[in-house]
């Protein structure tokens, strides 16, 4: 795959509220393919922190790379289906695949405008699957057991993913517990604030438990700073006691508060396209480089901004 294999979006979304596509950024560079697909659970249990953000946008910009990449909507608010304008009402979507067995296969859909990017989107039912998954056999596998069906059957057809991102909701209910079981790696989005830090203490907490007792191979490997406003000494400060905590899973390159991102989803888009030029897309883009170029290797690398 190349960068340039990306075409350029062109509006999929009717009505005249809706604003047209900026533009898309062609990569002139490819992003490093990893040697196999990479699954990243991105949580954390306080809200607002940026987890549907950084899903949607890292998604993309790798998709910009010229890599294969599959987000799961995990969140019964359906943020991430939103900003990849899926019609989350007349879609099959996650609660189907979790609660009614059907194949993810044929609940994947592709992202308008990424030729690479494929989302099975998350709907209102889903806010009902924590209590349905309750009294069901293997519940916490439910996820890992659909995805790997459906991985195995893409690479089989020579169309391998090389990233899934899977975005949870603000809690650490069943629904996370089956991101977590069904990933290899955590990403941790953290707001430069002090109640992150709390939360970050808290997932810590249940990714241990879950590898004790579910997924002994999940590990916490990427940390990435959002909202950060260099201009104030709390966000400077959470900053330094991350790094001096996570050194090596921290990305430092922290995503700016910018309005562009936040103006985005409402268009139906990720920042990537509503305005590939503003600081919001270029940090998110260098982020997502970092990811890329850091690939299955060991953790123990020095960060590097892209």
């Amino acid at each position: 795959m190349r960068a340039d294999d990306v075409s350029r979006e062109t509006g999929n979304q009717s009505g005249a509220d809706l604003k047209p596509v900026i533009g898309v950024r062609r990569l002139k560079e490819p992003m490093v393919a990893p040697l196999k697909t990479r699954i990243f659970t991105i949580a954390n249990q306080k809200g607002g922190v940026g987890k549907t953000t950084t899903a949607v946008n890292l998604a993309a910009a790798l998709s910009m790379g010229g890599l294969k990449v599959l987000v799961i909507d995990l969140d019964p608010q359906g943020n991430a289906s939103t900003a990849f304008g899926i019609d989350r009402v007349n879609t099959a979507g996650i609660y189907d695949v979790l609660i009614n067995d059907l194949p993810m296969a044929n609940a994947a859909v592709k992202v308008a405008g990424f030729p690479h990017l494929e989302a099975i989107a998350a709907n209102s039912d889903l806010a009902g699957a924590e209590i349905q998954l309750v009294p069901a056999v293997a519940r916490e596998f439910r996820l890992q057991a659909a995805l790997q069906t459906f991985l195995l059957a893409k690479q089989n057809a020579g169309q391998r993913f090389d990233y899934v991102f899977i975005d949870c909701p603000p809690s650490l209910g069943l629904l996370t517990i089956n991101a977590l079981a069904a990933a290899d790696e955590v990403l941790v989005p953290i707001q430069c604030e002090y109640y992150s830090l709390e939360g970050l203490s808290l997932l810590l907490e249940t990714l241990g438990e879950v590898q004790k007792r579910l997924n002994p191979k999940i590990s916490l490997t990427t940390i990435v700073l959002t909202m950060f406003d260099s201009r104030t000494r709390l966000a400077n400060d959470v900053a330094d006691n991350v790094k001096k905590h996570f050194p090596n899973e921290l990305i430092n390159i922290p995503i700016p508060r910018a309005v562009r991102v936040s103006e985005a989803p409402s268009y139906g888009q990720t920042v990537m396209t509503y305005d590939a030029s503003s600081p919001g897309a270029i940090a998110y883009m260098s982020v997502a480089r970092e990811i890329a170029n850091r690939g299955g290797a060991p953790i123990n690398i020095k960060n590097e901004s892209a």
